[in-house]
């Protein structure tokens, strides 16, 4: 599998940690059920999905990668929201 990072351009997965399924936070203030759900009922798709990943073997930056679950085919890659490299999004 091969991922282009905007930073980088392509590279092997093997320079990138897959850090989980990229969906939006709860408000901090939603309360103790939307949290609940955000942390522990998530989604196993089989098909296209969104994921976070961050490039460790090269820029550190964090990336959202559109790929689907069943091909490993990667639809498209683009930097995470309030993207910092090395920082956490």
């Amino acid at each position: 599998m091969r991922i282009t990072c905007p930073f980088c351009g392509e590279r092997d997965l093997r320079e990138f940690t897959c850090r989980g399924a990229a969906v939006e936070r709860p408000a901090p203030g939603a309360g103790e059920a939307a949290w609940d759900a955000y942390l522990h009922l998530r989604d196993n798709p089989a098909g296209p999905s969104r994921e976070y990943w961050q490039h460790t073997g090269g820029c550190r930056a964090w990336l959202v990668v559109s790929r689907d679950t069943l091909s490993h085919a990667v639809a498209g890659c683009r930097p995470a929201s309030g993207h910092r490299r090395g920082g956490r999004p």
